[in-house]
């Protein structure tokens, strides 16, 4: 019998190599890095999120209709609990923020790697590290062969876990495009998600300021995407979870036309009723200036940008402020305008859409429709679900039911 082959140490590929061994099979997992999980060593900044908190079903609705139908067999095969359950086997012990987003206690990513790492070793797992992969064809036999440098392998099952094509310092550089292709897949085209917005007419010196708990909506003509939390301002544009909440559909929607980006500073108050706050602090509060009033909204480094663009003073006093320019200004308020996004980098999204589209691979299985054997999974599918450990998830059970299913192919054929 020979090995079962996973072609990449993240999420997924450490996932399916774990499960296949665990399973009986032999299993050789090939990283072109020389340490595992580099990706997952970056997310949330070094800390981690590892999955969200909740009933699976719920974390599979919080992906689009056609990826949460694909995703239910994997996500019920091995859910969030399960993942944890793993991890606390190793000491990684787990808390759940209050937006359900699930950390080590440590802060460390690394715990979860080595934690990864330990569970493949005991089940036999082996590992070669700093080893790219050069080609995946399929053999006349039927066998797959994976070229490396200096010589190939063949296996009857192969699971392809190299990821997309973001954050390319960690391997993930797209190499497993051209493979699949070869072997019978179409591609839909990669695109950025989780990604930062570069904006045409980008404030350098915001860099580094905050909004929190704001409203973002992506527009192109009408609204396409939208986010609840925090924005932070760059050198070239804005980043922060409300930015990776919408670029996924932004970036879908700049291959029709313009995108623009556009604030809710007060998402829990109507324009309304920031008017009669307004005229209220002005009866009661006459000597007040207006930019003290909005010093409790937006950070100080902004306050003069918006008033101007409401067309008042910044030293107005509030008994100076008539209706039509508290109109003005509650308009700004609830739809401030960031402008037009210029580029959306695929380079920097923490994830990638696009890739193998889902309808040719069996979601039971995780078996290429196209090409027997060969199983994909992880980041390489086109799946891209939201912020906040969805991701991560999608990755540890699609990976956990490849390497599975690939097990189950290979010992059926010995």
């Amino acid at each position: 019998m020979s090995e079962v082959l996973v072609i990449g140490g993240g999420a997924a590929g450490m996932l399916a190599a774990w499960r296949a061994a665990s399973l009986g099979a032999p299993v050789r997992l090939l990283e072109r890095n020389p340490r595992l999980g580099v990706k997952i060593l970056i997310s949330g900044g070094g800390k981690c999120n590892i999955t969200h908190a909740g009933p699976i079903d719920e974390v599979r609705r919080a992906f689009d209709q056609p990826e949460a139908r694909f995703l239910a067999p994997c996500l019920h095969r091995f859910r969030n609990s399960d993942v944890l359950e793993l991890l606390e086997r190793h000491g990684v012990t787990t808390h759940v923020r209050p937006d359900g987003r699930i950390f080590p206690d440590s802060a460390r990513a690394g715990d979860v790697v080595e934690a990864l790492r330990a569970e493949m070793l005991a089940v036999g797992v082996r590992l070669s590290l700093g080893t790219p992969v050069r080609a995946l064809s399929r053999l006349p036999h039927g066998d797959l062969r994976v070229c490396l440098d200096g010589g190939e392998l063949q296996s009857l099952a192969v699971v392809l876990a190299v990821g997309g094509k973001s954050y390319p310092k960690t391997g993930a550089t797209g190499d497993g495009y051209p493979w699949v292709e070869a072997l019978g897949h179409t591609l839909i085209r990669p695109r950025a998600a989780l990604a930062p917005a570069y904006l045409k007419h980008a404030r350098p010196d915001w860099s580094g300021v905050a909004l929190r708990d704001i409203l973002l909506r992506a527009r192109a003509g009408k609204e396409v995407a939208r986010w609840r939390g925090d924005l932070l301002f760059t050198h070239r544009g804005v980043s922060g979870p409300t930015v990776l909440g919408v670029t996924r559909e932004a970036a879908l929607a700049m291959e029709r036309g313009p995108v623009t980006l556009e604030v809710d500073l007060t998402p829990d108050r109507t324009q309304e009723e920031l008017s009669r706050e307004l005229a209220e602090a002005h009866a009661t509060r006459g000597v007040r200036l207006v930019r003290v009033f909005l010093q409790r909204r937006l950070p100080e480094r902004l306050i003069p940008t918006l008033m101007e663009e409401a067309g008042l003073d910044p030293d107005l006093p509030l008994d100076r402020l008539p209706r039509p320019g508290r109109n003005r200004l509650s308009e700004r308020i609830k739809r401030w305008s960031l402008g037009e996004i210029s580029h959306i980098p695929l380079e920097l999204g923490e994830v990638t859409a696009g890739g193998i589209p889902l309808d040719e691979v069996d979601p039971r299985t995780m078996e290429s429709r196209k090409c027997p054997g060969l199983f994909p999974c992880g980041e390489i599918l086109d799946i891209a679900g939201p912020v906040g450990g969805y991701n991560l998830q999608a990755a540890f059970s699609t990976g956990f039911v490849a390497g599975e299913s690939a097990s189950r192919r290979l010992q059926g054929a010995a």
